[in-house]
């Protein structure tokens, strides 16, 4: 199975580590005149999240103050969303990422399509959970108010998480929902939308793998030519990605990388969440596959787009060059 990779992290958990020295030495890195920002970053991008909650209570039991709160008035611009990002756990990053794409006027389908459509079952619930502590909402619920159509209804599937358990496979039903997919698009007069998102929403990875493969022994065309062929806008894009994720994940976040760092401009949004997210899980793999499919190192590429110690902190995230 493709998607079975190997991950490969960047950030290990740090050996020896001692969350109360750790503590101490981010406090003098910010007290008294001037900022000591080499220290906060050789601390915490070295330092795996569990690691980092365990410095956040170290700060709190022994110094009485809020590590957050102290580095956000220490901190500014890029680099603060860098650190601070660093510093919440995983599910809640996931969540405030989620309302900043649709706080306000305008709604990030990218940033949405981005999160959504490469989370596990497991990591869904756990940012459903979260989502409605921290913003006393229901995530489905803001997700239907700022989209409409199948997009939404895909969506909804996904949060729902009712997609299959990993290793959910059954051969026999791959033909059938091949089959499904053909006559709902290629096959017909038009496009039944509704088909396609109910099996790349609820089937495992593992099954849309062999799905994917009897659609091509089928029709002798790609998934992904169909998918281009019988859809537009938010609802290709995001099958389109599920499908991405489904055959490679670290090919998927590589394209999102280069996209982010490609033409004028940056995406700085973007860069952090995915370096900040990925970091812990297949950073290396992304860095492996980004090299392979543009003959460049990410190291190098994200070393010429940003600067000061917003560059050093990613640089310090993605590893050796």
């Amino acid at each position: 199975m493709s998607w079975y990779y190997t991950p490969r992290p960047t950030v290990y958990p740090a050996e020896e580590f001692d969350a109360s020295a750790d503590a101490n030495a981010l406090r003098k890195a910010m007290k008294g005149f001037g900022t000591d920002e080499q220290a906060i970053i050789d601390i915490l991008c070295a330092r795996t999240n569990q690691q980092r909650q365990e410095i956040s209570e170290a700060f709190t039991r022994e110094l009485g103050r809020d590590l957050i709160e102290d580095l956000k008035s220490e901190l500014g611009g890029k680099f603060e969303d860098v650190i601070v990002g660093l510093m919440l756990p995983p599910a809640k990053y996931l969540c405030k990422q989620l309302h900043k794409a649709m706080d306000g006027v305008g709604t990030n389908e990218k940033t949405i399509i981005e999160i959504l459509c490469s989370l596990t079952n497991e990591q869904m619930h756990d940012v459903v959970a979260n989502y409605e502590e921290m913003y006393d909402r229901p995530l489905a619920e803001h997700l239907c108010s700022e989209t409409s159509g199948s997009f939404r209804r895909l969506l909804t599937m996904i949060c729902i998480g009712s997609r299959d358990p990993q290793g959910t496979v059954d051969p026999d039903l791959a033909v059938e929902q091949a089959n499904q997919l053909y006559n709902a698009g290629e096959g017909k007069l038009g496009t039944d939308e509704e088909v396609f998102y109910k099996i790349l929403a609820h089937a495992s990875f593992d099954q849309l793998e062999i799905v994917f493969e009897e659609y091509k022994s089928l029709t002798g065309r790609t998934i992904e030519q169909a998918l281009k062929a019988e859809l537009s806008g938010e609802l290709y894009d995001a099958l389109s990605s599920i499908v991405e994720c489904v055959q490679m994940t670290p090919h998927f976040f590589a394209k999102r990388l280069h996209k982010a760092m490609d033409g004028v401009g940056t995406d700085d949004a973007a860069l952090i969440r995915i370096i900040i997210c990925r970091s812990e899980i297949d950073l290396q793999n992304i860095k492996d596959e980004f090299e392979q499919m543009y003959n460049k190192s990410l190291y190098s590429v994200v070393k010429g787009e940003t600067s000061g110690d917003y560059k050093r902190a990613l640089l310090a995230l993605i590893g050796d060059a």
